[in-house]
């Protein structure tokens, strides 16, 4: 073999070996639209705007159907093909090359808290789309499937995602949601049928990945000037209601020291969830966020007070612990006031940590396009919380202006914006290069 041509063998394989895939020549220039995207926030506010500057979509409200319909659009425009699935999620899916793989997700949700803000879920919904938009117009074909997916009744409990990590439990479709519907009733509503949901659940390794985007919820980005949060990890929750029984008696004729006055007991409790939470070291809470007193009148003594206790930590052992102590402190305030305490389970979100993988893709993309970083808990439920039952997860953050959140007067920055939605751009597609 002449030298030359050994080297033109040589070269030749070299160069095939080191050039990468026609997106990926593409990938250092790659950027969303942030113009488009934030033109699509601001669409957004506009269903179910409330006087106070945000919006008041709760789960299943025409506004919440209105909206949904309107992202659906965007999805069709971003050659994704939409469906409502039995949950009644919206899943915008658009084939990879190749057929065997699972799919790669990533989105958020479009409902409200009342009187809530224009960001919480609607940042994340609106960059999935804007990333899957941007793909298309670059002619980007994943090896994996896509599905963007908008999760419905986030705020309620994470309704949607639940049901399809197959959490959701038959009792809790009988809830009454904050549109006045129960979860049965809103499923229909937004044209899914949850007589079948068994059709919806998947198992573990359904899915390749999921990925997130959302605002931070907390001031914790904006304090320290960094511009993207990796999550480690999402809170588990767990919510009791407390049901404290006294004695109602007359207000004026009862002598203090023979009252069982459950109110006053309620007040002890407060202090002492307050008490025994700040006494761990750790970043856990605890709250009693609901208390209602009963009979009610101004010259009875309570007879019985219903409030709510909920503890979150990324330890779910940590969060059985404070219970414990919690509960022993309620039993020994009965016996000191002559009332009882008795706990009923409401609600429970599992601890879920995020991927280390996941977290290194988000890492490396925020360094490539210059932006600083932060590794940090999340403090509040999100539908990744679900999907990290199914596969590795992954969340990105972006600074919420003052820490405000679920209120009117909750703001991210366009800027912000944009960043998060170009960090879960470039996140996508090294795990759609990296995972199986």
């Amino acid at each position: 073999m002449h030298r030359r041509d050994f080297n033109s063998i040589i070269l030749g394989g070299l160069a095939a070996a080191v050039v990468p895939p026609r997106w990926a020549l593409a990938q250092p220039a790659l950027t969303v639209n942030g113009e488009r995207l934030n033109g699509h926030l601001a669409a957004l506010s506009e269903f179910g705007k409330n006087p106070q500057g945000g919006v008041s979509r709760v789960a299943y409200s025409d506004a919440d159907k209105l909206a949904r319909a309107v992202v659906m659009d965007w999805m069709r425009a971003a050659k994704l093909e939409p469906t409502v699935d039995f949950a009644g999620n919206i899943i915008g899916r658009r084939a990879g090359r190749d057929a065997s793989l699972k799919p790669l997700l990533f989105g958020s949700h479009v409902d409200s808290v009342p009187e809530g803000g224009n960001y919480d879920g609607d940042v994340g919904s609106t960059a999935a789309i804007e990333v899957a938009q941007t793909f298309a117009e670059h002619g980007i074909v994943t090896r994996h499937p896509i599905e963007v997916v908008v999760w419905q009744n986030e705020e309620g409990g994470l309704v949607g995602s639940r049901a399809v990590s197959g959490q959701l439990t038959a009792a809790e479709l009988e809830s009454v949601s904050n549109s006045g519907k129960t979860l049965r009733q809103g499923m229909v509503f937004l044209g899914g049928d949850p007589t079948k949901l068994d059709q919806v659940k998947r198992r573990k390794g359904d899915i390749a990945g999921y990925f997130e985007l959302h605002i931070e919820q907390g001031g914790n980005l904006e304090r320290s000037k960094t511009d993207i949060g990796v999550v480690e990890g999402i809170v588990g929750i767990k919510q009791w209601e407390v049901t404290i029984t006294g004695f109602a008696n007359h207000a004026g004729t009862t002598p203090m020291d023979q009252r069982h006055d459950a109110l006053l007991s309620g007040a002890r409790f407060v202090e002492a969830v307050n008490r025994i939470v700040r006494g761990i070291p750790g970043r856990q809470v605890g709250t009693v966020g609901r208390m209602q007193a009963f009979p009610g009148a101004t010259n009875v003594i309570p007879g019985k007070v219903v409030c709510t206790l909920e503890l979150r930590d990324l330890s779910d052992a940590k969060v059985d612990s404070m219970f414990v102590k919690i509960r022993d402190e309620a039993t020994a305030i009965g016996k000191r006031d002559g009332v009882t305490f008795a706990f009923a389970p409401l609600h429970e979100n599992i601890a879920a940590p995020s991927d280390p993988k996941m977290r290194a893709f988000i890492a490396r993309a925020a360094k490539e396009l210059g932006l600083s970083t932060q590794v940090m808990p999340s403090g509040a439920g999100h539908d990744a919380q679900a999907m990290a039952q199914l596969g590795p997860m992954g969340m990105i953050f972006i600074p919420s202006i003052g820490g405000i959140s679920h209120s009117p007067k909750e703001f991210s920055r366009p800027q912000d914006i944009t960043n998060g939605a170009n960090v879960l751009l470039r996140a996508v597609l090294a795990a759609d290069s990296a995972l199986p």
